[in-house]
């Protein structure tokens, strides 16, 4: 008799854990899990003066590399290889291109990105000193292009560059890598120096 009762105890126990486990996660409502990214690890920046024969030069990243354009001597890809990210960069003399319609067709492609973007920011630069003037637009959200710059002396020389992910836009996914990046980019107009 003593057998049966403890059997039984143990039944009525075993039941209780387990009413007691099926109403606990009923309680609980399942929730879907955010995206996660992988997690970039970024080298300090470092830069070297990139000699060339184009008519100015410039401090480069260490972990980028230039590519020129077959079509034009004074065109070139500055590719990041590890990040598959290319900053296309124009030249164009001011002699026989007037320097407000050259502004104009930068800002205008720039704004065609508005589709997409979140938000435009435009730094402004200017180094009298260097005879160098600027803008480097930032470019928020899932747009095609993460950043678009020019600088220019205002009389003889006029250079363009936009950046752009060899990849399909996630603003969230490329954060890092874009600042990075951007940030080279404002190197790259504070250091240049027209030949």
């Amino acid at each position: 008799n003593s057998t049966h009762l403890v059997r039984s105890m143990k039944h009525h126990l075993a039941s209780i854990v387990i009413v007691v486990t099926v109403c606990a996660a009923c309680g609980r409502q399942p929730h879907a899990l955010d995206y996660g990214y992988y997690r970039i690890d970024l080298p300090a920046p470092a830069y070297h003066t990139h000699d060339n024969t184009l008519p100015y030069t410039f401090e480069l990243s260490d972990y980028a590399q230039v590519v020129p354009q077959p079509d034009d001597p004074y065109w070139m890809n500055i590719e990041y290889p590890t990040w598959n990210a290319t900053i296309h960069c124009s030249y164009k003399p001011l002699k026989n291109n007037k320097l407000s319609k050259l502004v104009e067709d930068t800002r205008t492609l720039v704004y065609k990105h508005t589709i997409r973007a979140d938000a435009i920011a435009e730094e402004y630069y200017e180094n009298p000193d260097s005879h160098t003037y600027g803008v480097l637009y930032a470019i928020e959200g899932n747009a095609a292009s993460a950043a678009q710059f020019f600088v220019t002396d205002s009389v003889r020389h006029f250079v363009r560059g936009s950046l752009y992910f060899n990849n399909v836009p996630n603003a969230d996914s490329v954060a890092p890598v874009n600042a990075f990046i951007i940030n080279d980019i404002r190197h790259l107009m504070e250091t240049l120096e027209w030949k």
